[in-house]
């Protein structure tokens, strides 16, 4: 089977078994401000374990900046609780074998607007994480987050991929 569609098994696979403890939780109250926090539990519990584990791949490689860390952590929290599962599919599919997949399930019920939140989910995280009280470096990152404009942002896209 192809890495590309290996991938998208194995992220399927996460989505659907994704959980957070409460030991993983306790941990980010200690350098998390109590908005970013909030803005965190807020997240669908996928969204939650996905950050979680952009975080960790950026700590494996060594990152000990806190705005690339809360980037890494919020990145997708403007995707909201709206997005399912059958939304991430047709975008990832719509991504992978062209705009043709986004208008054809638009016609679906809760697909128009699915598919628009995943399309400015970027600018969305980011407009949430200054609510929250973010970094203008963090908020940079996230918004750039498909679009690198540096190595940090390129780090945060690996991450993001890898998982």
């Amino acid at each position: 089977m192809g890495g590309w569609w290996a991938s998208k098994i194995r992220r399927t696979w996460a989505y659907l078994r994704a959980g957070v403890s409460v030991a993983e939780r306790d941990e980010l109250a200690g350098w998390l401000e109590p908005r970013q926090l909030e803005l965190f539990d807020r997240m669908l519990v996928n969204d939650r374990r996905h950050g979680l584990d952009v975080l960790a791949e950026l700590r494996a490689a060594g990152v000990v900046d806190p705005d690339l860390l809360t980037a890494g952590l919020l990145h997708d929290c403007g995707k909201g609780s709206r997005v399912r599962l059958v939304h991430r599919v047709a975008w990832s599919l719509g991504q992978r074998y062209g705009g043709w997949i986004w208008r054809a399930s638009a016609h679906m019920p809760t697909f128009r607007a699915g598919l628009a939140t995943l399309r400015n989910h970027a600018t969305r995280s980011a407009d949430l994480a200054a609510e929250a009280g973010c970094s203008p470096r963090t908020i940079d990152l996230i918004r750039n987050q498909e679009a690198p404009m540096d190595d940090d942002g390129l780090l945060l896209l690996a991450a993001d991929e890898a998982h």
